[in-house]
């Protein structure tokens, strides 16, 4: 079992910073995929970027080039560096992490930005 702890959210203005980390405890030498989720009011969850255990990452088109997904193993962190933030990106923001036939999800934390 993986907890994950999610932090760093907040109330922006359009085209400022932010930067979310995800914490995971419990069994995370079983963590292949860590990933960062969305899901913004009416709207379907959707992926944001991810990290894999082997050091690769993937961003969605609509954040490539603004949103930097990293993972430090030493800490068990996982962090998303939000850059240019629009008005659009306002959502829940969730981290997710997968292994061989399981996955866990955090709470979720807010991130506003303001036009």
């Amino acid at each position: 079992q993986v907890q994950l702890v999610e932090s760093g959210g907040g109330l922006v203005q359009a085209g400022g910073s932010l930067r979310l980390s995800c914490t995971a405890s419990g069994s995370r030498s079983n963590i292949n995929v860590m990933a960062w989720y969305r899901q913004a009011p009416g709207k379907q969850r959707e992926l944001v970027a991810l990290t894999t255990g082997g050091g690769s990452t993937n961003s969605a088109d609509s954040v490539k080039g603004r949103f930097t997904a990293s993972r430090d193993n030493n800490k068990n962190t996982m962090y998303l560096q939000m850059d240019s933030l629009k008005p659009e990106d306002t959502a829940v923001y969730y981290c997710n992490a997968q292994g061989k036939g399981w996955q866990s999800w955090g709470q979720g934390t807010q991130v506003t930005v303001s036009s």
